[in-house]
Protein backbone atom coordinates (compact mmCIF):
# COMPACT_ATOMS: atom_id res chain seq x y z
CA UNK A 1 0.00 0.00 0.00
CA UNK A 2 1.28 3.51 -0.90
CA UNK A 3 1.99 5.97 2.08
CA UNK A 4 0.17 9.32 2.34
CA UNK A 5 3.72 11.50 2.80
CA UNK A 6 6.71 11.17 1.16
CA UNK A 7 9.94 13.15 2.50
CA UNK A 8 12.35 15.12 0.66
CA UNK A 9 14.67 17.45 1.47
CA UNK A 10 15.39 20.72 -0.12
CA UNK A 11 18.93 22.83 -0.95
CA UNK A 12 18.60 24.71 2.26
CA UNK A 13 19.18 21.74 4.09
CA UNK A 14 15.38 21.44 5.52
CA UNK A 15 13.33 18.07 5.08
CA UNK A 16 9.87 18.40 4.18
CA UNK A 17 6.95 16.17 3.79
CA UNK A 18 4.42 16.25 0.80
CA UNK A 19 0.84 14.61 0.67
CA UNK A 20 1.11 12.24 -2.30
CA UNK A 21 -3.05 13.23 -3.27
CA UNK A 22 -3.34 17.26 -2.31
CA UNK A 23 0.40 17.67 -3.50
CA UNK A 24 0.73 20.12 -0.34
CA UNK A 25 4.04 20.28 1.29
CA UNK A 26 4.89 21.26 4.70
CA UNK A 27 8.11 21.99 6.64
CA UNK A 28 9.08 19.71 9.23
CA UNK A 29 11.97 22.44 10.03
CA UNK A 30 14.91 20.04 11.24
CA UNK A 31 17.96 19.18 9.05
CA UNK A 32 18.32 16.14 10.95
CA UNK A 33 17.43 13.06 8.63
CA UNK A 34 16.83 10.57 11.86
CA UNK A 35 14.78 13.13 13.30
CA UNK A 36 12.82 13.78 9.37
CA UNK A 37 12.71 9.86 9.35
CA UNK A 38 10.65 9.32 12.45
CA UNK A 39 7.99 12.68 11.88
CA UNK A 40 7.47 11.11 8.49
CA UNK A 41 7.06 7.42 9.74
CA UNK A 42 4.30 8.85 12.66
CA UNK A 43 2.54 11.00 9.96
CA UNK A 44 2.27 8.16 7.89
CA UNK A 45 1.25 5.78 10.96
CA UNK A 46 -1.57 7.97 12.55
CA UNK A 47 -3.10 8.39 8.99
CA UNK A 48 -2.92 4.29 8.15
CA UNK A 49 -4.67 3.37 12.03
CA UNK A 50 -6.82 6.38 12.78
CA UNK A 51 -9.46 4.42 14.88
CA UNK A 52 -6.95 2.21 16.53
CA UNK A 53 -5.04 5.48 17.79
CA UNK A 54 -8.72 6.41 18.70
CA UNK A 55 -9.58 3.47 20.92
CA UNK A 56 -5.94 3.53 22.89
CA UNK A 57 -7.11 7.31 23.50
CA UNK A 58 -9.96 5.90 24.86
CA UNK A 59 -8.85 3.75 26.43
CA UNK A 60 -6.46 6.12 28.40
CA UNK A 61 -9.14 7.77 29.10
CA UNK A 62 -11.25 5.55 30.73
CA UNK A 63 -8.85 4.67 32.84
CA UNK A 64 -8.96 7.94 34.86
CA UNK A 65 -12.67 8.03 34.31
CA UNK A 66 -14.54 4.76 33.87
CA UNK A 67 -18.10 6.47 32.34
CA UNK A 68 -15.87 9.15 30.28
CA UNK A 69 -16.92 7.25 26.95
CA UNK A 70 -20.68 6.74 28.27
CA UNK A 71 -21.44 10.15 29.29
CA UNK A 72 -23.73 12.24 26.64
CA UNK A 73 -24.55 15.51 26.58
CA UNK A 74 -28.47 14.81 28.16
CA UNK A 75 -26.27 13.75 30.92
CA UNK A 76 -24.06 16.97 31.27
CA UNK A 77 -27.71 18.94 31.09
CA UNK A 78 -29.31 17.08 33.71
CA UNK A 79 -26.06 17.85 36.41
CA UNK A 80 -25.95 21.24 35.10
CA UNK A 81 -30.05 21.77 36.23
CA UNK A 82 -29.05 19.79 39.85
CA UNK A 83 -26.29 22.43 40.61
CA UNK A 84 -28.36 25.39 40.06
CA UNK A 85 -30.84 23.98 42.86
CA UNK A 86 -34.50 25.17 43.16
CA UNK A 87 -33.91 28.75 41.43
CA UNK A 88 -35.53 30.26 39.14
CA UNK A 89 -32.48 29.60 36.73
CA UNK A 90 -33.38 26.13 37.30
CA UNK A 91 -37.05 26.69 35.68
CA UNK A 92 -34.95 28.44 32.90
CA UNK A 93 -33.44 25.12 32.42
CA UNK A 94 -35.38 23.11 32.41
CA UNK A 95 -37.04 25.02 29.59
CA UNK A 96 -33.93 25.52 27.83
CA UNK A 97 -33.13 21.97 27.49
CA UNK A 98 -36.71 20.79 25.63
CA UNK A 99 -35.33 23.70 22.77
CA UNK A 100 -34.99 20.95 19.49
CA UNK A 101 -31.84 22.44 18.42
CA UNK A 102 -30.05 20.25 21.46
CA UNK A 103 -31.87 17.14 19.82
CA UNK A 104 -28.81 16.88 17.69
CA UNK A 105 -26.15 16.37 20.60
CA UNK A 106 -28.43 15.19 22.87
CA UNK A 107 -27.15 11.32 22.83
CA UNK A 108 -23.97 11.75 21.51
CA UNK A 109 -20.81 10.94 23.41
CA UNK A 110 -18.92 13.87 25.27
CA UNK A 111 -15.83 12.34 24.46
CA UNK A 112 -16.89 12.42 20.68
CA UNK A 113 -18.31 15.06 19.81
CA UNK A 114 -16.47 17.71 16.98
CA UNK A 115 -16.40 21.66 16.20
CA UNK A 116 -19.26 20.84 13.29
CA UNK A 117 -21.51 18.93 15.74
CA UNK A 118 -21.55 22.27 17.78
CA UNK A 119 -21.68 24.24 14.13
CA UNK A 120 -24.87 22.73 13.36
CA UNK A 121 -26.60 23.17 16.84
CA UNK A 122 -26.14 26.88 16.44
CA UNK A 123 -27.02 27.15 12.97
CA UNK A 124 -30.66 25.71 13.75
CA UNK A 125 -31.08 27.09 17.05
CA UNK A 126 -31.96 30.98 18.26
CA UNK A 127 -29.71 32.96 19.71
CA UNK A 128 -30.73 31.39 23.14
CA UNK A 129 -29.17 28.26 22.14
CA UNK A 130 -25.82 30.19 22.11
CA UNK A 131 -26.04 31.34 25.41
CA UNK A 132 -27.06 27.83 26.90
CA UNK A 133 -24.51 25.45 24.66
CA UNK A 134 -21.76 28.15 25.66
CA UNK A 135 -22.68 27.29 29.31
CA UNK A 136 -22.89 23.77 29.10
CA UNK A 137 -19.44 23.53 27.34
CA UNK A 138 -18.04 25.57 29.81
CA UNK A 139 -19.96 22.93 32.53
CA UNK A 140 -18.37 20.43 30.54
CA UNK A 141 -14.49 21.31 30.54
CA UNK A 142 -14.59 22.60 34.52
CA UNK A 143 -15.70 19.03 35.37
CA UNK A 144 -13.12 17.64 33.44
CA UNK A 145 -15.08 15.60 31.13
CA UNK A 146 -13.68 17.57 28.36
CA UNK A 147 -10.10 17.04 27.51
CA UNK A 148 -9.97 19.94 25.02
CA UNK A 149 -12.26 22.77 24.00
CA UNK A 150 -14.99 21.28 21.04
CA UNK A 151 -15.37 25.03 19.78
CA UNK A 152 -12.52 27.12 20.22
CA UNK A 153 -13.29 30.51 21.99
CA UNK A 154 -12.80 32.34 18.88
CA UNK A 155 -14.94 30.47 16.60
CA UNK A 156 -18.19 30.38 18.62
CA UNK A 157 -20.76 33.07 17.05
CA UNK A 158 -21.13 35.81 18.56
CA UNK A 159 -23.94 36.55 20.77
CA UNK A 160 -26.60 39.17 18.98
CA UNK A 161 -29.43 39.97 21.39
CA UNK A 162 -32.64 41.71 19.64
CA UNK A 163 -32.71 45.40 20.54
CA UNK A 164 -34.48 46.80 23.19
CA UNK A 165 -36.49 49.63 24.41
CA UNK A 166 -38.12 51.15 26.94
CA UNK A 167 -41.89 51.35 26.91
CA UNK A 168 -43.29 54.90 26.06
CA UNK A 169 -45.68 56.92 28.38
CA UNK A 170 -48.34 56.94 25.53
CA UNK A 171 -47.96 53.35 24.59
CA UNK A 172 -48.26 52.62 28.60
CA UNK A 173 -51.34 54.48 28.83
CA UNK A 174 -53.16 52.55 25.84
CA UNK A 175 -52.42 49.39 27.54
CA UNK A 176 -53.78 50.98 30.90
CA UNK A 177 -57.08 52.02 29.45
CA UNK A 178 -57.56 49.37 27.52
CA UNK A 179 -57.01 46.60 30.42
CA UNK A 180 -60.36 45.63 32.15
CA UNK A 181 -58.98 43.42 34.61
CA UNK A 182 -58.55 45.81 38.10
CA UNK A 183 -55.36 43.81 39.58
CA UNK A 184 -53.58 43.70 36.11
CA UNK A 185 -54.23 47.34 35.51
CA UNK A 186 -52.85 48.01 39.01
CA UNK A 187 -49.90 45.71 38.10
CA UNK A 188 -49.00 47.95 35.53
CA UNK A 189 -49.18 51.15 36.94
CA UNK A 190 -46.95 50.56 39.69
CA UNK A 191 -44.95 48.69 37.14
CA UNK A 192 -44.36 51.98 35.70
CA UNK A 193 -44.13 53.99 39.13
CA UNK A 194 -41.76 52.29 40.52
CA UNK A 195 -39.74 50.00 37.90
CA UNK A 196 -39.85 47.08 39.69
CA UNK A 197 -39.47 43.56 37.82
CA UNK A 198 -42.65 41.61 37.13
CA UNK A 199 -41.55 38.98 39.74
CA UNK A 200 -40.66 40.99 42.74
CA UNK A 201 -43.41 42.84 41.79
CA UNK A 202 -45.68 40.08 41.84
CA UNK A 203 -44.70 39.07 45.37
CA UNK A 204 -45.09 42.57 46.93
CA UNK A 205 -47.36 42.19 50.06
CA UNK A 206 -48.65 44.73 52.78
CA UNK A 207 -45.51 43.74 54.70
CA UNK A 208 -43.47 45.86 52.11
CA UNK A 209 -45.25 49.11 53.13
CA UNK A 210 -44.39 51.51 55.13
CA UNK A 211 -47.74 53.86 55.14
CA UNK A 212 -45.64 55.96 58.01
CA UNK A 213 -42.61 56.78 56.12
CA UNK A 214 -44.80 56.05 52.58
CA UNK A 215 -42.45 53.69 51.41
CA UNK A 216 -41.78 50.43 49.42
CA UNK A 217 -39.24 48.10 50.68
CA UNK A 218 -38.48 44.54 48.63
CA UNK A 219 -35.54 42.12 47.90
CA UNK A 220 -34.78 41.28 44.21
CA UNK A 221 -36.21 37.63 43.88
CA UNK A 222 -33.25 36.66 42.16
CA UNK A 223 -30.35 38.58 44.39
CA UNK A 224 -31.87 36.80 47.84
CA UNK A 225 -28.90 34.47 48.33
CA UNK A 226 -25.86 37.12 47.43
CA UNK A 227 -27.58 39.00 50.76
CA UNK A 228 -27.83 42.36 48.69
CA UNK A 229 -29.89 45.33 50.53
CA UNK A 230 -33.56 45.07 49.79
CA UNK A 231 -34.75 48.72 47.59
CA UNK A 232 -36.01 51.19 50.09
CA UNK A 233 -38.48 53.26 47.62
CA UNK A 234 -40.61 56.52 48.73
CA UNK A 235 -43.64 56.15 46.53
CA UNK A 236 -45.36 59.65 45.47
CA UNK A 237 -49.03 60.46 45.87
CA UNK A 238 -50.30 58.20 42.70
CA UNK A 239 -48.76 55.23 44.24
CA UNK A 240 -50.48 55.96 46.81
CA UNK A 241 -54.18 56.14 45.23
CA UNK A 242 -52.61 52.87 43.48
CA UNK A 243 -52.22 50.80 46.91
CA UNK A 244 -55.26 52.18 48.70
CA UNK A 245 -57.01 49.86 46.14
CA UNK A 246 -55.51 47.08 46.30
CA UNK A 247 -55.85 44.63 49.22
CA UNK A 248 -55.13 46.07 52.95
CA UNK A 249 -53.85 42.49 53.88
CA UNK A 250 -51.89 39.50 52.41
CA UNK A 251 -49.98 40.03 48.99
CA UNK A 252 -51.44 42.98 46.86
CA UNK A 253 -51.67 40.98 43.33
CA UNK A 254 -53.39 37.73 44.79
CA UNK A 255 -53.79 35.92 41.43
CA UNK A 256 -50.96 37.18 39.27
CA UNK A 257 -48.32 35.96 42.50
CA UNK A 258 -49.96 32.47 41.84
CA UNK A 259 -49.23 32.99 37.93
CA UNK A 260 -45.98 31.96 36.20
CA UNK A 261 -43.69 34.82 35.16
CA UNK A 262 -43.72 33.42 31.55
CA UNK A 263 -47.25 33.45 31.26
CA UNK A 264 -47.48 37.36 32.83
CA UNK A 265 -45.03 37.90 29.98
CA UNK A 266 -47.46 36.23 27.47
CA UNK A 267 -50.07 37.63 28.83
CA UNK A 268 -48.32 41.42 28.75
CA UNK A 269 -47.31 40.74 25.32
CA UNK A 270 -51.05 39.43 24.16
CA UNK A 271 -52.43 43.00 24.97
CA UNK A 272 -49.61 44.80 23.21
CA UNK A 273 -49.99 42.76 20.14
CA UNK A 274 -54.21 43.76 20.02
CA UNK A 275 -53.05 47.26 20.24
CA UNK A 276 -50.59 47.14 17.50
CA UNK A 277 -47.36 47.89 19.69
CA UNK A 278 -44.62 45.89 18.51
CA UNK A 279 -40.90 45.33 20.50
CA UNK A 280 -41.53 45.68 24.13
CA UNK A 281 -42.21 43.47 27.08
CA UNK A 282 -42.67 43.51 30.58
CA UNK A 283 -38.91 44.16 31.17
CA UNK A 284 -39.31 47.69 29.27
CA UNK A 285 -40.68 49.02 32.11
CA UNK A 286 -37.40 49.31 33.71
CA UNK A 287 -35.49 50.77 30.84
CA UNK A 288 -38.17 53.36 31.12
CA UNK A 289 -38.20 53.91 34.26
CA UNK A 290 -34.14 53.98 34.49
CA UNK A 291 -34.74 56.42 31.34
CA UNK A 292 -36.45 59.10 33.08
CA UNK A 293 -34.21 58.33 35.83
CA UNK A 294 -31.50 59.81 34.17
CA UNK A 295 -33.83 62.20 32.36
CA UNK A 296 -34.51 64.15 35.30
CA UNK A 297 -31.22 63.88 37.26
CA UNK A 298 -31.61 61.40 39.65
CA UNK A 299 -27.83 59.89 40.92
CA UNK A 300 -26.92 56.61 39.15
CA UNK A 301 -26.49 55.14 42.92
CA UNK A 302 -30.36 55.55 43.55
CA UNK A 303 -31.23 54.08 40.52
CA UNK A 304 -29.07 51.10 41.28
CA UNK A 305 -30.57 50.91 44.56
CA UNK A 306 -33.82 50.47 42.95
CA UNK A 307 -33.59 48.66 40.14
CA UNK A 308 -30.93 46.67 42.06
CA UNK A 309 -27.09 46.55 42.43
CA UNK A 310 -25.66 46.11 38.40
CA UNK A 311 -28.76 46.51 36.49
CA UNK A 312 -29.09 46.15 32.83
CA UNK A 313 -31.34 48.88 32.44
CA UNK A 314 -29.37 51.62 34.65
CA UNK A 315 -26.23 50.69 32.30
CA UNK A 316 -28.34 51.23 29.51
CA UNK A 317 -30.40 53.86 29.79
CA UNK A 318 -27.43 55.83 31.71
CA UNK A 319 -24.83 55.23 29.05
CA UNK A 320 -26.65 55.83 25.99
CA UNK A 321 -30.58 55.59 25.53
CA UNK A 322 -31.49 58.16 27.37
CA UNK A 323 -31.44 62.27 26.22
CA UNK A 324 -30.18 64.45 28.52
CA UNK A 325 -29.71 68.04 27.97
CA UNK A 326 -26.66 69.39 29.03
CA UNK A 327 -26.92 72.90 30.58
CA UNK A 328 -24.38 75.63 29.74
CA UNK A 329 -21.17 75.12 31.85
CA UNK A 330 -21.45 79.12 32.97
CA UNK A 331 -24.97 79.20 34.08
CA UNK A 332 -23.92 76.15 36.29
CA UNK A 333 -21.27 77.66 37.73
CA UNK A 334 -22.86 80.75 38.13
CA UNK A 335 -26.22 78.72 39.91
CA UNK A 336 -23.64 76.97 42.36
CA UNK A 337 -21.49 79.63 43.22
CA UNK A 338 -24.70 81.63 44.53
CA UNK A 339 -25.52 78.62 46.70
CA UNK A 340 -22.00 79.14 47.61
CA UNK A 341 -22.81 82.43 49.11
CA UNK A 342 -23.01 82.44 52.84
CA UNK A 343 -24.21 85.64 54.96
CA UNK A 344 -22.49 87.18 57.35
CA UNK A 345 -23.45 89.53 59.69
CA UNK A 346 -21.25 92.74 60.47
CA UNK A 347 -21.85 95.13 63.71
CA UNK A 348 -22.87 98.19 62.28
CA UNK A 349 -22.54 101.91 63.85
CA UNK A 350 -25.15 101.49 66.47
CA UNK A 351 -24.29 98.06 67.29
CA UNK A 352 -21.08 98.70 68.82
CA UNK A 353 -18.74 95.44 69.07
CA UNK A 354 -18.90 93.90 72.56
CA UNK A 355 -15.68 94.16 74.89
CA UNK A 356 -14.81 90.34 75.05
CA UNK A 357 -11.48 91.02 77.00
CA UNK A 358 -13.59 91.01 79.81
CA UNK A 359 -15.67 88.05 79.26
CA UNK A 360 -14.28 84.77 80.99
CA UNK A 361 -15.79 82.61 78.74
CA UNK A 362 -14.02 83.99 75.64
CA UNK A 363 -11.07 84.45 77.84
CA UNK A 364 -10.70 80.76 78.07
CA UNK A 365 -10.97 80.42 74.45
CA UNK A 366 -7.90 82.52 73.91
CA UNK A 367 -6.23 80.69 76.16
Amino acid sequence: MQLKYRLFCRRSGIYYLEDRESRHQESLKTKCKGQAERLLHARNEAHQNPISNLQMARAYLKAADPEICKRTWQDAFEELVKSKGGSSTCSRWHRAIKAPSFDLIRKMSIIETRAEHFLRVLASGPVSTNVYLRRLHNFALDMNWLPCPVLPRRQWPPVRFKEKRAITSEEHQKIVQREQNLERRAFYEMLWYLGASQSDMANLGTENIDWTDKTISFERQKLRHKGQQPALISFSPEVESILRALPGRGPLFPYLITVRGCDRATEFKQRCRGLGIEGITLHSYRYAWAERAKQCGLPERFAQQALGHGSKAVHRAYSRKALVKVPSLEVWAQAHAEQKVIQVEFPGPEQPERDTSQDPQSANLKN
